[in-house]
């Protein structure tokens, strides 16, 4: 289970989005893998400008954040090789 979870509370941006609970927040995934996905990667985000602004998304920082990661790095890898 520990490989899953990672906290980095010494970070000047801790917690980097608003949340209740901070003991769960999980800083594994700090940059998104799923952020090259655009539109597919299926979470809360926006665009400003033209770029695409993740500020909403808690995904990647919640309990189940790692195993939903994990079900679309598939995708990723086989964009990433495109």
């Amino acid at each position: 289970m520990s490989y899953k979870f990672y906290q980095n509370k010494a970070c000047e941006y801790f917690p980097c989005h608003p949340v209740e609970g901070e003991e769960k927040f999980n800083c594994l995934f700090c940059y998104c893998p799923l952020y090259l996905l655009k539109k597919d990667c299926g979470g809360n985000f926006r665009y400003s400008h033209n770029i695409k602004d993740c500020s909403f998304c808690l995904i990647p920082h919640g309990e189940k954040g790692y195993d939903y990661i994990m079900s679309k790095m598939e995708e990723v890898m086989k964009r990433s090789a495109e």
